[in-house]
């Protein structure tokens, strides 16, 4: 990443963020106006849409930014001091902007009112402890995989993704980027701005709580 400016850095997290938004919300409407009504299956398509992705904007954007496009990831990074402070301050600006951009061009692309807030309320405890889990989980792959075995990051995580979206009550947001962005969509990918709050303070906890855990286990590793 050091041969890249901060600028095109950023841009990279932006332009992958609005990218991956684009996907989440996209393929959720898309999954949702074929499925005939089975939840399911608009669920299976727009994972598997989302997953996909991932490993493409990862493998493509990774070797400029880091491929964060996740203010949660950027924290553990720069707490990590793998990113330095002042790049870790600015990306979460750059991944909003991208993500809102992302949800816009959706809509756009569906034939959707481009303003929307979403009225799809996501609360009670079992989903914010869910968005604790999907964070831990994702923070877990990313630290572990990065460290072990850096060539599989972007299929780890794609495949993660993809599972996350089923074993979690709240289909793993795992990102306050795309909390907030969700949150303009009221579409199947959609968050009221109400519930996206406390999805956001439990995505953090997750973090962190990945950020500890393997910092611990990966010290323990490179000592044997």
């Amino acid at each position: 990443m050091g041969a890249f400016s901060l600028s095109r850095r950023l841009a990279a997290e932006g332009l992958g963020s609005a990218l991956l938004l684009a996907v989440v919300v996209g393929s959720g409407v898309m999954g949702e106006r074929l499925a005939g009504g089975n939840a399911a299956l608009a669920l299976l398509a727009n994972s598997l849409a989302t997953g996909a992705a991932l490993v493409v904007l990862i493998w493509v954007l990774g070797p400029i930014s880091g491929a964060h496009f996740n203010p949660a990831v950027t924290l553990v990074a720069a707490l990590r001091r793998d990113l330095p402070w002042r790049t870790a301050l600015a990306y979460p600006i750059a991944q909003v902007v991208g993500a809102a951009a992302g949800v816009w061009a959706a809509h756009a692309m569906f034939g959707e009112p481009i303003l929307q807030s979403s009225a799809r309320l996501r609360d009670g405890e079992a989903l914010v402890f869910s968005e604790v889990v999907a964070t831990f989980g994702l923070l877990a792959v990313i630290l572990g995989a990065g460290r072990l075995r850096p060539e599989s990051v972007a299929p780890a995580v794609g495949l993660y993704i993809v599972a996350a979206y089923w074993f979690t009550a709240s289909t793993s947001f795992a990102n306050p980027a795309a909390t907030i962005a969700r949150s303009l969509s009221d579409t199947f990918a959609g968050i009221a701005p109400s519930s996206a709050p406390a999805f956001i303070l439990a995505q953090l906890v997750g973090a962190l709580l990945a950020a500890g855990v393997f910092g611990w286990l990966l010290k323990a590793e490179e000592g044997s």
